[in-house]
């Protein structure tokens, strides 16, 4: 009896530190990545989604896009206007057309603004690199003033031209006080 306790006992530790194992096999590693989650949503590349979403807000916002839109626009309303009424396929109130342009703005304005936020973000990256810029030369501007500052100083210290030739001037009109005049009689 005593036995099969012990038989038990060791059955259930062994169990125990293999269920730990498991468990541990079964957490992720912080020092890697994730295995990709499969999904039902389709896969798509955000960048080029965010590209593309630029280029159709560029295009919205030109003179072009605003001619082709108002020739659609008076072409259907002329069409179902004036057509023989066997080919009209959207009599006077136009719902149709109303359909049509609510789709393309309930389309246009959130790429309008996935391209107003992607430029933001860029805005956001040139205004700290510009920051940044600045800070480096703050410092270069600062670090050159110190240096012209102790250039200065030094050369106080230096003769200058300007010194040097003053300093011979007034000495050759000392010496030209001290010969004697060859006109003057001696």
């Amino acid at each position: 009896m005593a036995g099969d306790r012990f038989e038990r006992s060791d059955r259930h530790e062994r169990s125990d530190r293999h269920d730990r194992h498991d468990r541990h096999d079964r957490t992720p590693r912080l020092d890697q990545p994730l295995a990709p989650r499969r999904s039902l949503l389709p896969a798509y590349d955000p960048e080029a989604f965010g590209r593309t979403s630029e280029n159709i807000a560029r295009f919205l916002g030109t003179g072009r896009f605003i001619v082709w839109m108002t020739v659609v626009i008076v072409v259907w309303v002329l069409w179902n206007s004036t057509a023989p009424r066997h080919l009209r396929f959207d009599e006077y109130p136009f719902i149709f057309l109303t359909l049509m342009l609510s789709l393309q703005a309930s389309y246009a304005a959130p790429l309008i603004l996935l391209a107003q936020n992607r430029q933001d973000d860029r805005d956001r990256v040139n205004l700290e690199q510009d920051r940044k810029q600045n800070e480096r030369s703050i410092a270069d501007t600062e670090y050159l003033t110190r240096e012209i500052a102790a250039l200065r100083m030094g050369l106080g210290e230096v003769a200058t031209r300007d010194w040097i030739r003053s300093e011979f001037q007034d000495m050759l009109k000392e010496l030209e006080d001290r010969r004697p005049d060859p006109e003057q009689p001696r």
